[in-house]
């Protein structure tokens, strides 16, 4: 299980003696916890102490077993303590219970040998959000474009796998990808309402999700989904039980944290969002850039600090001249597959000589080495009509916006341009939701 980054710590503050359902209040929220896929949580016991009643607890050797007060620590992804905490309330019905952010610098169960020969399980988020197949278009699209979700998996009542909706599916099933081959331009005003009348048409998931879904099963190797997402281009993998049911989430930033520790921000499924008109107002300005000859320490920090999971790579003048991702590490990785990668990897970061001939990174590498080229990037004053063409004539999800001197501006990303067209009604746009979020 994947935990690092920002989360949420739940402490609670009750007594010995408190009990839920005739067992002890402290063994059934460890039992609950652990049932429903808690990361952990721990119980301590205070020597002395006092709470709502005004009586004071202490752990004098005449009254030892009496009802000394306990504090029970639970650290976990947000989504996970919004899913179990309405129940951990429902049974401490006489206690003190506190929520914090916290940042959680390490979260791992002891190196291994080869690291790519534990489980995908042991790896795995399983905090997923999912639709049904009669789930409506209207839906999707407030999930995708709306709420900023990058993909959703759909799955029946028992949580088997069907199929997975992405904002690229709403893309082509709007009919936007084949207009835009013939155009020239399309207006925002089109594509809004093509989004609109999507919403509208008597359409559900069932119609406009891609299946079959390559997936995972849960007890595979994590070589196996390395390999499935290197071979077929992927982000992410839905990880599945022995039925085939849906039990959690794998991505190329989880395997390569798990690989080497490295402070990777947590990859959420939903980022805020960019709202605006034009391309200047939709594009991240935070784009991190790294110049030719950064070495792979470097460029790591670069991946760290942002969510996009891409440093663009320019000249001094900053004039782009590649784009290095997560994957581009990745698929360096599968050059050969054997346990010394996690030595090797570590060997470079540190800067030290790399010892095997065969090693997946060579530490003298630089972006220059690793970087994908050509980059298709946009003008900032180019239309956002023409942001989506390009988008879909090349297949790719984020464009560099460059200025009028071939400098680095910003990062556009096709969630972001779907939404702003989709918002774009005459001169104006409509307000964002307060709630929503995109990634």
């Amino acid at each position: 299980m994947q935990l690092q980054g920002k989360a949420i710590r739940v402490i609670i503050y009750f007594g010995e003696s408190d009990h839920y359902e005739g067992k002890a209040l402290h063994a059934a929220l460890l039992e609950f916890l652990k049932r429903e896929g808690a990361a952990g949580a721990t119980v301590v016991r205070g020597l002395s102490g006092f709470g709502a009643h005004s009586r004071i607890h202490t752990a004098k050797i005449v009254d030892i077993s009496f009802d000394l007060p306990l504090r029970l620590e639970w650290v976990d992804q947000p989504e996970t303590v919004e899913r179990l905490l309405p129940q951990v309330r429902r049974m401490v019905d006489d206690g003190l219970i506190t929520v914090e952010e916290v940042d959680v610098a390490q979260y791992a169960p002891g190196r291994r040998p080869d690291l790519l020969a534990q489980p995908v399980q042991d790896v795995m988020r399983t905090e997923v959000v999912t639709v049904s197949p009669d789930t409506p278009a209207a839906e999707l699209v407030r999930l995708l474009l709306q709420k900023g979700y990058r993909s959703l998996p759909v799955v029946d009542n028992q949580k088997c796998l069907l199929g997975i909706i992405t904002d690229g599916d709403l893309l082509n099933r709007a009919g936007l990808s084949t207009r835009l081959d013939y155009q020239t331009e399309l207006s925002g005003a089109v594509v809004q309402q093509q989004l609109s009348a999507l919403r509208a048409r008597n359409i559900n998931a069932e119609e406009l999700m891609t299946t079959p879904v390559i997936s995972i099963p849960a007890t595979s190797p994590l070589r196996d989904a390395v390999e499935q997402m290197v071979g077929n281009n992927l982000k992410r993998l839905p990880v599945v039980d022995a039925k085939g049911c849906l039990a959690g989430w794998i991505s190329r930033v989880d395997v390569l944290r798990t690989l080497e520790y490295h402070q990777l921000a947590l990859e959420t499924e939903t980022e805020s969002p960019v709202y605006g008109r034009t391309i200047a107002d939709m594009m991240y300005r935070d784009v991190p850039a790294v110049h030719p000859w950064a070495n792979l320490e470097e460029i790591l920090q670069a991946l760290e600090r942002n969510r996009r999971r891409r440093a663009v790579v320019v000249d001094s003048d900053r004039h782009v001249l590649g784009i290095i991702t997560d994957g581009d590490l990745l698929r360096r990785t599968q050059k050969e597959a054997h346990p010394g990668l996690r030595e090797r990897l570590r060997a470079i970061v540190s800067r030290q000589s790399a010892t095997s001939s065969s090693s997946l990174l060579d530490a003298k590498e630089t972006a220059e080495d690793l970087m994908t080229t050509p980059v298709i990037t946009v003008s900032i004053h180019d239309t956002p009509a023409e942001a989506l063409r390009l988008m879909v004539q090349h297949q790719v999800k984020r464009l560099p916006v460059v200025d009028e001197d071939g400098r680095l501006a910003g990062l556009l990303g096709r969630a972001s341009l779907l939404r702003g067209l989709m918002d774009a009604k005459g001169n104006g746009e409509s307000k964002p939701n307060d709630e929503s979020t995109e990634g």
